[in-house]
């Protein structure tokens, strides 16, 4: 009948995150980028939310006095090496601190205040 046979076994299919689209190239940029140094970056696709938080993150460092600079990482393949699916996300010094979600500027300064 095919229900535990050999012959209607189905394909197997891509385990990764991009639908196998990526390459061995680009998965070892996005490491890369992932593991440097002391930095703050914006991950989102450029929609206005993205926008918004490294707007307040911008006005959280100027803040703070902190003299570093964001990085807004667009490519989905460097955002999906931190594990974050939903977007907007704010990553401090290589760890996600949050996602899915635009923060204001007081709650910026805290997560910065606490994580550095």
């Amino acid at each position: 009948m095919g229900l535990f046979g050999g012959k209607n076994k189905k394909e197997e299919t891509s385990s990764c995150c991009c639908g196998g689209s990526c390459d061995c190239q680009s998965m070892e940029k996005a490491e890369t980028a992932k593991s440097e140094g002391a930095s703050v970056k914006v991950l989102g696709t450029g929609c206005a939310k993205c926008n918004q938080l490294e707007t307040a993150t911008k006005a959280a460092l100027e803040q703070l006095g902190m003299d570093t600079t964001i990085d807004h990482v667009t490519d989905f393949a460097q955002i999906a090496a931190y594990g974050v699916m939903t977007t907007p996300a704010l990553v401090v010094d290589g760890k996600v601190v949050s996602l899915g979600k635009v923060l204001k500027t007081e709650d910026v300064v805290k997560i910065l205040q606490k994580v550095r």
